[in-house]
This record gives C-alpha cells, structure tokens and sequence, in this order.
C-alpha cells in the first residue's frame, strides 16, 4: 500500500507519498480500507518531530479515517467485511489501509456520507468527553470555546447547543465568527479586536463561562480563570500559547473553580473505548434530522497531504481539511 510517510522531520514538504508494508490486523482489531482521513493540528506537530506517535503505533500521521472494514482480526465480533466506518486512531490514518482495535470503531452515522465521516472521530470524542464526561456541561450553563471555527470549535458548538447550552467563541476573522453564528454560537469574540474576558461577561450579566474549552494554554490561562463563572471548569485540551504559565491559585479559589487537561491519543485502549462508545450512545443519534453535521473546509488528494497541512498551519481554513484516499477518490 501507499501512505504518507515523514522521513525527516520538518515543513510540509517533509510530507512523502510512499509504498509501505500493509498492516496486518491482530487479536481485536479489523483492517480498514481507507475512504478518507482528516488533518488535526497533531499531525503537524509529529512531522516537525515534536510528537511521536504511541508504542506500537503506525509511524504515518493521521488521527482519524473513514473507510471499509477489509478484514476481521480474531475476538472481533460485531463488525462485518464491507461495513462502512470510521474511526479514531493513534496515526496511521494517512494512508491506503489502517488497523484499528475494534473499540475505537463508528459506524458512518445516518446522513453522513463515508468521506465526510473522516472528519468526526476526533471532534466528537475530544469534545464529547472534555466538556460533557469531564466538564458536565449542563443545559442552560455557557460554553466559552476558544478556536470557534476549528474542527473541534465547530462541534462543540453544535453539540453544546443540542443539549441547551449558550455558546460563547472566539475567532480572528468576522467570516469565522460569521460560521459560528450560522451553528448556532450567541457570544461572538474578535480574539484580535476584543477582550474576551470582558465579553463574556457583558454577555453573561456579569456571571462569566460556566465551562471553557481552551486549546491555547499557556497564554490564555490567567484570563480563562477570570472568564470563569463561580463553580466553573476550564478543560484545556491544546498548547498552541505555550506550556507554562502562570496560576492564581487565589482566584481559582474565590472561583471554586477546577481545571482539567487532556489529551486523546496516549490514553489506554479500555479509556479510547469507553469514550468512543459513549459517542456512539450520545452523539451519534443527534446526527438524525441534521441536528449535528460536520463542517469541511476542502477535500484534497492524500498524497497532496503538503498543502493540507499548509492550509491548517495558517489557520486557513474552517472546520476541517480531508484527505482523500485514492481508492476515495
């Protein structure tokens, strides 16, 4: 098979369409034939050599795919040859074929097509089990989501506001923010022209964000604490603003507030299940009737993977980017 390999690290053009071994599915796992898969800002930071993938895991990047089950390994049960899936991976998903434990499988949910599928596992399981099984975000609470306009930005508006929350995002440009109204986000930040500390509370009577789901750490950690409301959850899930910072413990107090940190590719196998099967139980019926949908940006080649990345790394675009497998196409 073909797969996008990274024989040293370095910009997008270390990004190599390659023939490599097939894989070859184990105890509990299937083979999937790959439709598609989509770009997470993790893929760009293993192919700068700042993000290896787990033990055992296929060197290629790519987090999450749709596809084909192409073979069954053995104590699968369940799952059929042919079934049209996708699936939440610790990488290989820029490739031909991907093996993947049958835990971390999803069927294509109703009204979604295969392709469009890729760009699912990662958003739902990030956002599902940050700001629901870990922040229990409640109905009527407010949701302040930094990044508004990414992948995971655009699901967890929707998902917030299917179980009756308020939205609150905050983006750079008035076409990003203008994406996130039409999904249905209230509170409207320009990150570059705003304070968002200071919106969310002119929005919210003073109270602040009941949870926040933050992927920028570092440099928005005291000001996320400050947007908090009074027994508010800051679930950070991203480094894009650094790794250390600052905390007033004093003010995370008053605020009797709490912090988590994440992240979904290292966790066990049992933990990758478990959350993913809550997807299923929870998400997945919200894709009948439109009520959820995923939002893409563009579709490229697989083997154009360069320019994808390129794309994400400016931050040029809104949802998610796909790639397409040739067999996809």
């Amino acid at each position: 098979m073909h797969a996008i390999t990274i024989p040293e690290p370095g910009g997008p053009e270390a990004l190599v369409w390659d023939e490599v071994p097939d894989p070859v599915p184990g105890e509990g796992e299937v083979l999937v034939e790959v439709t598609a898969g989509a770009v997470n800002r993790a893929d760009i930071l293993q192919r700068q050599g700042f993000y290896d993938p787990p033990p055992g895991t296929p060197p290629y990047p790519g987090l999450e795919c749709s596809g084909r089950i192409a073979e069954i390994g053995t104590g699968v049960s369940g799952w059929s040859v042919g079934d049209e899936v996708c699936a939440l991976l610790s990488g290989g998903g820029y490739a031909e074929k991907v093996v993947v434990p049958a835990g971390q499988l999803l069927p294509v949910p109703e009204g979604v097509g295969l392709r469009q599928a890729a760009a699912l596992p990662e958003v739902t399981c990030t956002v599902w089990s940050n700001v629901f099984m870990i922040a229990h975000l409640r109905p009527g609470e407010t949701l302040l989501v930094h990044g508004g306009s990414s992948g995971i930005g655009t699901m967890a508006i929707q998902l917030a506001k299917a179980v009756g929350a308020r939205v609150a995002v905050t983006a750079g440009t008035k076409e990003k923010l203008d994406r996130c109204a039409e999904l249905g986000a209230d509170i409207l930040v320009n990150y570059r022209e705003q304070d968002f500390v200071e919106e969310v509370r002119k929005a919210t009577d003073g109270a602040g964000a009941d949870v926040i789901l933050d992927n920028m750490g570092a440099k928005y950690l005291e000001r996320n604490v400050k947007a908090l409301a009074v027994n508010g959850r800051l679930a950070i899930i991203g480094m894009q603003g650094g790794v250390k910072g600052e905390l007033n413990i004093g003010a995370l107090l008053a605020k009797r507030g709490a912090i988590s940190a994440t992240s979904l590719r290292a966790r066990p196998l049992e933990e990758k299940a478990a959350i993913v099967a809550a997807v299923r139980e929870h998400v997945w019926p919200l894709f009948t009737g439109g009520h959820l949908r995923p939002v893409i940006d563009r579709e490229l080649p697989m083997p154009d993977a360069a320019t994808a990345h390129q794309v994400v790394e400016d931050s040029g675009h809104i949802g998610k980017v796909l790639l397409i497998a040739p067999q996809g196409a």
